[in-house]
């Protein structure tokens, strides 16, 4: 199974002017640098939760049809394509009729028909190719949990620069991370 990601987020869950608000920064000196620690953040909250925060377009890779596919990075919005090398060794588009997409569950899922089945593939590396979008509607959407936990690491990564801290002492507080809790993906 591969995972690429094909269209990245056109905007973060938080603007810059949230975050200089946070930081209590005044001035546009360090915009750049911000910027850069918005998107690490998110990232950083979509690793740890499996989630997408804003809208993407993704592509999940498989040698061969499960019977039930996984879709990674929810919330789901949609999927935009199933296809797959048939046995010829030809790219079919499977017809949206052939497949349901069970977008309720977490993560969600994408099954035959009722009553059909999945095509045989081709026995090769990457027979499966499945395009979808993800992601919350937008920044309003994403819930506030996250948000603040985005502006916590921001914080921290702007205060402290440099990968190890010396002769100063350090607390962590706990309920930073427990902020994601309801949010992860888990996977059985």
């Amino acid at each position: 199974m591969a995972l690429k990601l094909i269209t990245a987020p056109a905007t973060e869950p938080i603007t810059l002017d949230e975050a200089k608000a946070h930081l209590r920064v005044v001035g546009d000196d360090e915009d750049a640098l911000i910027t850069a620690l918005i998107a690490a953040a998110r990232q950083g909250a979509e690793h740890i939760t499996g989630r997408a925060l804003m809208p993407q377009v993704w592509e999940l890779v498989l040698d061969e049809f499960e019977c039930t596919i996984n879709l990674p990075k929810p919330p789901l919005v949609a999927v935009a394509s199933v296809k797959y090398v048939d046995t010829n060794g030809v790219l079919q588009a499977l017809d949206e009729s052939a497949y349901q997409v069970d977008a309720d569950s977490v993560p969600a899922r994408v099954m035959p028909a009722y009553g059909a089945s999945w095509p045989s593939t081709r026995c090769q590396p990457n027979a499966v190719r499945i395009q979808f979008q993800c992601g919350y509607a937008d920044a309003a959407a994403v819930p506030q949990e996250i948000k603040t936990w985005m502006l916590l690491r921001i914080s921290a990564l702007y205060e402290n620069r440099d990968a190890v801290n010396v002769g100063n002492i350090v607390t962590e507080f706990p309920y930073v991370e427990r902020l994601l809790d309801a949010y992860r993906v888990w996977v059985a």
